[in-house]
């Protein structure tokens, strides 16, 4: 079989997008084969997940996502940026709504986080506080700054659904080893995380400004997660650390995003997540499902431009982080 893929990426999140909205390609276990395969690092592409952007007549379009292990997300905040830059390009937009596994999100073309950096604003607005929603098991309906001693001594967290799952710590300093250990504890452990959970560690860096690290669910340890960080700057105006309705840098380790958590009079929460979405290259690949670790390819397009542009923001975001964590 042959197939049109794109490569690209939000924040250093990378992402296999394969374009179905003239046609489904793939059985569903199809998809969790391709995604096995396909995500796998030591294999010829590798990726964080993939992207299949689908027709719908609830919206501009649909976006579904697998994760490495052939999981799928209810919610992915950076491919969300990508699908949602591929359909306005596709359709002659400037907006358009996606539809998720949860609901349904509206990106739009924003102004340029750095120069040259095409940048989306993503809404995440199917958010909710209500730990039967994660679900998590607990003695009541939230977990908001708590202590949970099989995850942690020490650590606090705090469960939001953004609409997949995940837990915020505000930390001092953020430790990666001890992200990956709670990270694999939390999905581990079933009694207490029913479908896993991503486990977010946030650092309170500056005025507005926070680091933010993810282990993600399906992934492991990432350069970014864009509902991560969505949750991460919600949980830091939860906690009076920021405050709601007003734009946070979030830093990270695939580069820089500015998130802008809401609250209404209805005390309902949103989250608007501006980053870049970065098109790496595209090419035809040949491969058959008996044997998918044989997979050609053909020679494509490689974004240039993009690529170096993005190697500045990523310049000059580790530049800003150094500022703050060494002030």
């Amino acid at each position: 079989m042959k197939l049109q893929i794109l490569k690209c990426h939000g924040s250093g999140n990378d992402f296999i997008l394969i374009d179905e909205y003239e046609e489904i390609l793939f059985s569903e276990k199809e998809r969790v084969s391709l995604s096995k395969a396909f995500c796998n690092r030591k294999g010829i592409l590798g990726a964080d997940g993939i992207l299949f952007f689908q027709n719908t007549a609830n919206a501009d379009g649909k976006m579904r996502m697998f994760n490495p292990d052939g999981s799928e997300a209810e919610m992915c905040g950076n491919g969300l940026r990508c699908i949602g830059r591929f359909a306005c390009e596709r359709l002659e937009k400037t907006s358009v709504f996606i539809e998720t596994q949860k609901g349904c999100s509206r990106v739009t073309k924003d102004k340029d986080i750095h120069k040259s950096v095409k940048t989306y604003k993503a809404e995440l607005n199917d958010i909710s506080l209500n730990t039967r929603n994660i679900p998590i098991i607990v003695n009541s309906e939230s977990l908001i700054n708590q202590s949970v001693p099989a995850l942690s001594e020490h650590l606090k967290f705090t469960a939001v659904s953004m609409p997949n799952p995940h837990i915020v710590s505000i930390v001092d300093n953020i430790s990666s080893e001890e992200l990956n250990e709670v990270g694999k504890k939390s999905n581990q452990l079933k009694d207490l995380f029913l479908d896993g959970v991503n486990v977010n560690f946030c650092q309170i860096i500056g005025e507005a400004s926070i680091f933010v690290k993810t282990y993600e669910r399906g992934v492991g340890l990432t350069n970014s997660c864009g509902s991560g960080m969505s949750a991460s700057s919600l949980v830091s105006c939860l906690l009076g650390h920021n405050v709601f309705n007003k734009p946070i840098d979030v830093y990270n380790q695939g580069g820089l995003v500015r998130c802008e958590p809401t609250l209404n009079d209805y005390h309902q929460h949103s989250v608007f997540l501006s980053g870049n979405a970065t098109f790496v290259f595209s090419k035809t690949i040949e491969f058959e499902f008996s044997n998918l670790s044989e997979i050609t390819q053909e020679f494509g397009k490689i974004f240039m431009d993009e690529i170096q542009n993005y190697g500045k923001l990523m310049t000059y975001s580790e530049y800003k982080l150094e500022q703050f964590v060494t002030e």
